[in-house]
């Protein structure tokens, strides 16, 4: 009797002991806000014991649809230890339940721990369901685009979605409303200089699933030669642009000198074309500036000049210059190119002293090298006032301006807005009368005559 009585106390010793080591498990899903005809769902699992069952649900209102059910075989007594996080992964939305509606719903997944007392545990995400697809229609227009250079295009976006722009190869850009017509949109947009001549520019529609609609529209592309040029570099050259940018050495460390150049003039020089390309955020949905863009100072470099850099007759790196070097002297005013906002006015690596304004619709111009810079971020600029003055700072050897513009992040030859009849033909002709402002005096005609082409041009439809 005693000995039966010592089992029993050894077994619910034992039972004991299970269910308290008996563990929850932590449960968390990715973040996914929309699901739409088949969206992709993450849940990660955490449980010391591992789990031997997962199921997922998406519900709406009183209605639960499956979505994931997963077993394994169970280990109730011979409890394992130390068992890795998992992550299970399935799809959600109308692909998996024939009966869900557009609304609000919820996701929900569920375990059952792989342990003597088996606790379940559940986590959930609200969702929106989006099962409109979007729609676009773009306009009839001739667009005549330069390589590297800059369009305007009008599209209708319908049914549901949320964003909606044009794209060109890897470049997305994004649309605003079309001043006086709502229910239109219109896009600025570039042809990179890096794209090959076969891309396809198109314009597109985008919902909060992630559903895409895209169109095609006319267009001529006129492609261009970039020039290639050698720039000899040699011990000074490089030890006087390095103690320029990285006079510690904590920015571009290196065994020697070359090795912080080539650091400098390349993840450095990416880097900041990034930073510049963060600013696209940075701007007015309006229209700041006021006829053609000024050009000052004699070309030195190009927009889109490749550089080889030769170090004792040995080719030592490519970068691509992405501006134009317009020559001037020590301490003269840099002159701002049109009417807008600053949004940078500060250091900027290969850029030295550098100040970007915005002109509106995420187009913007770029001063580099300066000496000093007078304003400062948010301040208005009217065109030919002084931003500060010429200098050498950051990859500099001598004295000048870098001048580049770029339309929502991606650099472009800044030689259209130098010209009016560019202005008015390829932009201002296609926004709403309102919202361009006139040049001066006497560019009355030439806008006249821009918007009636314009509109000779839309009564052609190409296919």
């Amino acid at each position: 009797m005693k000995a039966l009585i010592g089992i029993f106390l050894l077994a619910a010793i034992g039972l004991t002991a299970l269910f308290v080591i008996s563990s929850k498990t932590a449960l968390t899903i990715s973040e996914v806000k929309v699901v739409g005809l088949s969206t992709p769902v993450a849940a990660q699992i955490s449980n010391p014991h591992g789990v031997r069952k997962v199921s997922a649900y998406i519900e709406q209102g009183a209605t639960r649809f499956p979505l994931l059910e997963q077993s394994s075989a169970s280990h109730r007594v011979f409890v394992r230890r130390n068992q890795p996080a998992q992550t299970v992964t399935f799809d959600a939305g109308k692909n998996k339940a024939a009966n869900l509606k557009e609304g609000d719903a919820r996701i929900v997944v569920e375990t059952v721990a792989d342990d003597f007392r088996g606790h379940t545990d559940s986590a959930s995400a609200n969702v929106k369901v989006v099962l409109s697809p979007p729609r676009v229609t773009p306009d009839d227009a001739q667009h005549y685009i330069n390589q590297g250079g800059m369009e305007l295009a009008v599209l209708t976006p319908g049914g549901s979605w949320t964003e909606a722009g044009a794209k060109v190869g890897k470049y997305t850009f994004r649309s605003f409303p079309l001043p006086g017509r709502p229910e239109q949109r219109f896009a600025m947009f570039a042809y990179p200089w890096d794209l090959p001549e076969n891309v396809t520019p198109m314009v597109f529609a985008r919902n909060m699933a992630g559903t895409e609609a895209t169109a095609q529209f006319w267009f001529k592309l006129f492609p261009k030669k970039f020039r290639v040029r050698d720039f000899p570099i040699d011990d000074a050259l490089m030890s006087k642009l390095v103690n320029q940018i990285d006079p510690g050495g904590t920015l571009a460390p290196g065994p020697d000198t070359l090795s912080r150049f080539l650091k400098i003039n390349g993840e450095m020089r990416r880097k900041n074309n990034q930073q510049l390309a963060d600013l696209r955020t940075k701007t007015e949905e309006k229209v700041l500036w006021n006829g053609p863009f000024l050009h000052w100072g004699k070309e030195e470099s190009m927009f889109a000049d490749v550089r080889n850099y030769i170090y004792h007759g040995k080719k030592v790196d490519q970068q691509v210059h992405l501006g134009f070097d317009l020559s001037d002297t020590m301490n003269a005013p840099v002159h701002v190119a049109n009417d807008g906002r600053v949004v940078w006015a500060a250091d900027l690596g290969i850029y030295g002293n550098c100040v970007v304004v915005d002109h509106g619709y995420a187009l913007q111009s770029i001063y580099g090298h300066m000496n000093r810079i007078d304003v400062k971020v948010g301040d208005m600029v009217k065109k030919d006032q002084s931003l500060g003055v010429a200098g050498a700072t950051g990859m500099a050897g001598g004295v000048h301006v870098h001048f580049s513009m770029q339309i929502d992040g991606v650099q472009v030859n800044p030689r259209e807005w130098w010209d009016e009849h560019w202005i008015h033909d390829r932009i201002m002709s296609k926004l709403d009368p309102n919202a361009a402002r006139t040049t001066d005096s006497g560019a009355s005609a030439p806008r006249k005559a821009a918007v009636k082409s314009q509109r000779a041009a839309r009564g052609r439809r190409h296919k």
